[in-house]
């Protein structure tokens, strides 16, 4: 059986579909519509939507970024503050279990990597590492992440599929370090959406227009934020270790191995917790962050759509058209034809 996935922002016209029926022989096809997890509509209003906006919408209030998250998530829902909080506690189970399974073992044919958290985690307990404090954490639970990912477990898309692992390596690994409770995981996780709606909203996640600035990057971004709100950091810490991280990724092409998100995924998933913290810790001794975090989002959306089409996750240019990375392509589908 071939499964075929096409993700669109609309349905494809008949035409199309009958193409595609007949070049790679389906059977069925199903549309699924988007499924929102707050009832919602592009008429909702918001209190702000830009980090400046926020500022000043906290001019007279003092609150903390998760604090900012929750008045947003409320609005933007119809929720009340305690079920936006809710909601994301039980978003930060879900990715903990995850990372559980990932290090517990995860088998799957149809991919490149195997099974590696494991020894990770072997070898880090044996002190056979190079000492990196929580940041061997993050890398553990990064790497656990993204094989669950790859087995086609269980994960929650933080921002996308693809950077799934970044975000939450970086902030659960932490938290797990500094033996924190859910409830402070949950406040990080608030953060990091609050910077990640100022990115969908004028930027994108999509490594298709952006190349993968707006997958690992915007993950890393979110990723800074939380870890300064897990040091009890101030708003303007938080905000501006965003804007480092981002600052940092500018630019950042997309080029999967064997057209699977893998290669050099994960390696850009690690790095995206690794930069994060680096930018948390620099934020926290107020580092001149430059430039102001709106300015950096316009930064990445023009940025992104000035990347070569062939470098935004296309599978056309950089690491994809290496001699290996076809190797590889071709022996994963021999053995999927022959399956």
């Amino acid at each position: 059986m071939r499964l075929v996935e096409i993700k669109a922002q609309n349905f494809l016209e008949d035409r199309i579909v009958s193409t595609l029926q007949a070049q790679f022989k389906i059977r069925s096809l199903k549309a699924i519509p988007p499924v929102l997890p707050v009832m919602s509509s592009r008429h909702t209003r918001v209190p702000f939507i830009t980090c400046n906006e926020m500022l000043n919408y906290n001019a007279d209030k003092d609150l903390a970024l998760w604090e900012l998250a929750l008045h947003y998530e409320s609005a933007r829902g119809n929720l009340s503050h305690e079920q936006v909080f809710e909601k994301m506690s039980g978003i930060i189970r879900l990715m903990q279990r995850s990372i559980l399974d990932g290090i517990a073992g995860t088998k799957y044919a149809d991919r490149i990597l195997g099974y590696q958290s494991g020894l990770f985690k072997t070898r880090m307990a044996n002190r056979q590492l190079l000492d990196g404090g929580m940041l061997n954490q993050m890398i553990l639970y990064v790497t656990a992440m993204m094989e669950v990912k790859s087995s086609m477990g269980v994960i929650v898309a933080a921002p996308t599929a693809g950077a799934c692992a970044g975000l939450p390596g970086a902030c659960i690994g932490a938290a797990t370090s500094l033996g924190l409770s859910v409830d402070e995981m949950t406040k990080a996780m608030l953060a990091a959406g609050m910077i990640g709606v100022f990115i969908a909203a004028h930027a994108t996640f999509s490594a298709e227009v952006g190349g993968c600035q707006a997958e690992c990057g915007s993950g890393s971004g979110m990723a800074a934020a939380a870890l300064v709100t897990l040091a009890n950091g101030t708003l303007k810490q938080s905000v501006d270790a965003a804007s480092m991280a981002l600052q940092n990724t500018v630019g950042m092409v997309c080029d999967p191995v064997a057209n699977r998100v893998e290669v050099p995924c994960l390696g850009k998933n690690v790095m995206a917790a690794s930069n994060a913290l680096a930018c948390a810790n620099m934020a926290l001794a107020d580092y001149d962050v430059v430039i102001p975090l709106d300015e950096v989002i316009e930064t990445l959306d023009r940025v992104g759509k000035s990347i070569p089409h062939e470098l935004r996750c296309t599978a056309l240019g950089g690491l994809s058209i290496t001699k290996t990375s076809k190797e590889i392509e071709a022996r994963l589908q021999k053995a999927n034809t022959a399956s």
